[in-house]
C-alpha cells in the first residue's frame, strides 16, 4: 500500500480570452501615433470600433474549478 501525505494537482493553464484586443491595440496605436489622447477626431473611427466590440461581445463563461484536489483528499481519509 502507497502512503502520500499530501498530494495535489495543478490545474491546467489556459490562454486568457481577449475579447477586443486587436481594436484595442488600434486605438491604443492612434494615440500614440497622433499624441492627442483627449481629441476625438483623428482616432474616431478606431474607438467606435473597439465599443462596437465591447457591446457586441459576449463575455466568456466563467470556466468550473477542477474538483480533483477535493476528491483526492476525501480518498486520502479513506485510504490512511
Amino acid at each position: 500500500m502507497i502512503y502520500i501525505k499530501k498530494l495535489r494537482v495543478r490545474p491546467k493553464r489556459t490562454q486568457p480570452y481577449n475579447m477586443c484586443g486587436a481594436q484595442l491595440t488600434a486605438m491604443l496605436s492612434c494615440w500614440a501615433a497622433t499624441s492627442d489622447f483627449h481629441g476625438q477626431e483623428a482616432c474616431k473611427e478606431a474607438a467606435e470600433t473597439l465599443f462596437h466590440c465591447m457591446r457586441t461581445t459576449p463575455l466568456p463563461k466563467k470556466s468550473h474549478k477542477p474538483t480533483i484536489n477535493y476528491h483526492l483528499a476525501r480518498l486520502g481519509k479513506k485510504i490512511q
